[in-house]
């Protein structure tokens, strides 16, 4: 499949007809071992201006990914492989709920769609995850309101701290 890099991290396919298999998927791997941040995806609408947004993301355990809420979108994961959580925050930063997923045939759910802009993240709960997201466009980046009470991703120590307590506090919310 051919592929156009935007980033590092974010790659697009350029095809009319997008077919994703274990080839990918190795690249993903191989691409996520090369990232500073922790992910990488494959894009498979051709740019940010498409009305319909579907990627197919891994992330490594630890990658940090700051609370945020998209204005005016939805979102939806399917889960592929791996575990992680999705933390639902109240607009001070509270926990508001917790998300736990898996693969289809896991305990956990496999899907989960939000439609309300709520502050959320995730969390990274096996080495890996690999999951597909579906999010309507166009993307704009002013339409992510990232969380004041929450560090930024540049901020690497303090991220890093701040992940810590709140993989703690979601595996204790119940």
């Amino acid at each position: 499949m051919k592929l156009r890099s935007q980033t590092p991290e974010v790659l697009h396919a350029d095809e009319k007809i997008v077919r994703l298999g274990g080839g990918d998927v190795r690249f993903l791997r191989e691409s996520l071992s090369r990232s500073s941040k922790g992910r990488s995806r494959i894009c498979a609408h051709r740019d940010s201006s498409n009305t319909l947004h579907e990627m197919i993301i891994t992330l490594a355990r630890g990658s940090y990914i700051r609370p945020h809420r998209h204005l005016g979108k939805c979102e939806s994961f399917h889960m592929i492989e791996g575990e992680l959580d999705v933390v639902i925050f109240d607009d001070q930063g509270g926990i508001e709920d917790v998300v736990r997923m898996g693969p289809y045939g896991s305990e956990r759910s496999f899907f989960y769609r939000m439609a309300d802009p709520l502050y959320h993240t995730v969390i990274v709960r096996t080495e890996t995850v690999l999951f597909h997201e579906t999010t309507n466009g166009p993307f704009v980046r002013e339409e992510t309101e990232y969380a004041g009470w929450a560090p930024e991703e540049v901020s690497v120590e303090t991220a890093g701290a701040y992940l810590r307590k709140l993989e703690r506090d979601a595996e204790a919310f119940r």
